[in-house]
């Protein structure tokens, strides 16, 4: 996260700038949609991987006073994503998961998953500027891996719950999205002009 953004700000900032990452969150993921309707166990990730793409996301969007990547389930979206649609990014995360584990073995002599939250904002600081000591040289660099989970994350704390991610609507809360207009038939236009209140979909006025 860039120091001196909110939560809030960088989370949206990062939809807006990220690449299309909004334009992504409206593409249809039929696959990935039945994949975490049956399940919110891996299906692309060991245990392993699991735990350490948690860890990572953990620090993308951490947990204050409000709900973070871990209470958003963002890694079950990733996993549901990358066995479906977003296929063709598995061999990234295959080859940056080893090299983010040798990289902190390098730094910290520890795997990242022990590191404190503090080391492990360093680590992934190097990631993102490439600067990592340890980082294989035939892996996939260190900044593509880092951007390629950063903008998995911020999609999944912000796109609808049903693709596995934004549990309880975690990151529509933080963003102050209310979901789609169509549950509550429209909005008004004194919604539309901020003049009346908008029902959530989580039963929340706004």
């Amino acid at each position: 996260m860039k120091r001196g953004w909110s939560r809030r700000e960088f989370v949206t900032r990062s939809a807006i700038y990220g690449g299309g990452l909004w334009l992504s969150l409206e593409l249809p993921r039929p696959r990935a949609l039945a994949a975490a309707a049956r399940s919110a166990e891996p299906v692309t990730f060991s245990e392993a991987q699991w735990k350490l793409v948690e860890a990572i996301t953990s620090r993308i969007i951490p947990t204050d006073h409000q709900p973070g990547a871990v209470e958003a389930r963002c890694t079950n979206f990733i996993d549901k994503a990358l066995a479906n649609e977003d296929a063709a990014m598995k061999p990234v995360y295959d080859a940056g998961l080893p090299a983010v584990d040798a990289a902190s073995r390098k730094r910290f002599e520890k795997p990242f998953v022990v590191l404190t939250g503090e080391q492990q904002d360093t680590l992934l600081a190097e990631l993102e500027d490439g600067l990592a000591q340890g980082w294989p040289a035939d892996a996939v660099p260190s900044p593509v891996f880092f951007e390629t989970v950063r903008a998995h994350t911020t999609m999944a704390f912000l796109a609808d719950p049903k693709y596995g991610g934004n549990h309880d609507y975690a990151g529509w809360k933080l963003v102050g999205y209310p979901g789609p207009s169509h549950h509550t038939g429209g909005y008004t236009p004194a919604q539309m002009l901020g003049t009346a209140r908008i029902k959530a979909v989580w039963g929340e006025e706004i």
